[in-house]
């Protein structure tokens, strides 16, 4: 009997909610960090002498996740190519839990002083090296399983922890918003998230632990694919495919952290709004990101994935244009118009992404290269937009925001008329 045919097999709702567990949980610790970087790290982990300067510092650590996670995807890429996609995504998945647990358990800047802000940013690190290597392999993990016929289909289930991760970071910090105090929160309320994720993490681990590997990377085993180094193959053989794919997921980063990080920053700082009210607003909006992911999925399977991602993409730079129109209505309705047709269009974006930048690379590579396509991306197009956003929206107005939105759209729009559209290589 061969090894493929001893394997036993992955049954779809189990490869479904595996893909799906473990990238709500990883971007729920992403996102629960996220918001506290604009609520919670200014005023705790750094001095409190001028708060646009302690912002902006915690920003800076909010970014350095992102420089980790090309780490991540060179480092769990190759192991996700050398030895498994299941084992390398619960060493991933393991990375990221205990990196966000040792957050809920930091001394804060008062305590320690400027060890705290350190110990913060190394934390911040593992968070991006775990998540960096946890994407690549949920959407493997989905795709290399899936009929023919239904790649895309399958490929947005981990796409789908996206924004519920986001919308389970967002419900609990409204949660402690509205059950506790100001004094309290910050005194050990905002530590409950990082802490709590712990339960989803043993969650996560269980449900991958049952799960077998995957066929694609089964015949590749029995074929002897595999190589020594799959970046070295990636840089050497498809660096073609690893800038395309980048600046393919460009926009995608550039939306989705204008419309959370940014978003809230500004909203909170300068449109009057209270912490609660905006966490609200976003909480209502992420179901749009929700709704159009497996909408686009659908459509990316039957008229093509690069065709999809074109169109969404020719949204992104539209939206940009009505960016400060929308974002500076001063009510509540038209913030959440303009929270809500954003984060639409971040899903139409989102849902075929994974697939595409999975159908670049052939089996023996594809965990190293989506990876790494995907977290240079982050690079590129999340890590600094924060901070980018809230210099070009003091300096210049809200509408130059939006303009450095549709310039990374329109880098985007290049880059996807250059994939071809196709099956993944074996």
């Amino acid at each position: 009997m061969t090894p493929a045919a001893a394997a036993p097999a992955n049954s779809p709702a189990r490869v479904l909610f595996a893909s799906l567990i473990g990238t709500t949980i990883e971007f729920f610790d992403f996102y629960i960090y996220a918001t506290a970087a604009v609520l919670v790290f200014p005023k705790l982990f750094f001095p409190a002498a001028d708060p646009t300067t302690a912002t902006l510092q915690s920003l800076a650590t909010f970014a350095l996740a992102f420089f980790a996670r090309p780490v991540g995807a060179a480092v769990f890429g190759h192991f996700g190519d050398r030895i498994g996609r299941k084992a390398t995504l619960v060493a991933a998945l393991l990375t990221m839990g205990l990196s966000t647990v040792a957050i809920g358990l930091l001394p804060i800047y008062d305590s320690i002083g400027i060890l705290a802000p350190a110990l913060l940013a190394l934390c911040r690190f593992g968070q991006g090296l775990g998540l960096g290597g946890e994407w690549g392999g949920a959407v493997l993990l989905a795709t290399e399983n899936a009929p023919p016929g239904k790649r895309a289909w399958y490929g947005m289930f981990p796409q789908l922890g996206a924004p519920i991760g986001f919308f389970l970071s967002t419900g609990i910090f409204l949660l402690l918003t509205d059950t506790m105090g100001d004094k309290a929160f910050f005194a050990w309320g905002w530590r409950i998230p990082f802490l709590a994720s712990a339960v989803l993490v043993f969650v996560g681990l269980w449900v991958r632990l049952r799960i077998a590997e995957t066929p694609a990377f089964q015949k590749a085993i029995d074929r002897h694919e595999r190589v020594r180094l799959p970046m070295v193959k990636v840089l050497m053989q498809h660096p073609g495919a690893l800038i395309a794919g980048t600046f393919a997921a460009l926009a995608t980063f550039v939306l989705f952290y204008l419309m959370t990080v940014f978003a809230l920053s500004w909203g909170t700082s300068k449109l009057g709004y209270s912490r609660e009210q905006f966490l609200l607003l976003q909480l209502g909006s992420v179901v749009f990101f929700a709704v159009t992911i497996p909408l686009a999925a659908l459509f990316a399977d039957r008229r093509g994935r690069r065709l999809a991602m074109i169109l969404s993409t020719l949204a992104v730079m539209v939206f940009g244009v009505l960016f400060e129109a929308l974002f500076s209505s001063g009510n509540a309705w038209g913030t959440l118009l303009f929270l809500g047709l954003g984060l639409a269009i971040m899903g139409l974006t989102y849902g075929p992404l994974g697939t595409i930048l999975s159908e670049m690379f052939p089996t023996s590579v594809r965990y190293t290269g989506a990876s790494l396509a995907f977290n240079l991306a982050g690079i590129l197009g999340a890590s600094l937009a924060p901070s980018i956003a809230t210099w070009l929206a003091s300096t210049y107005g809200l509408a130059y925001v939006g303009y450095y939105l549709s310039a990374a759209g329109a880098l985007t729009l290049i880059a996807l008329l250059m994939v071809r559209e196709g099956e993944p290589a074996v």
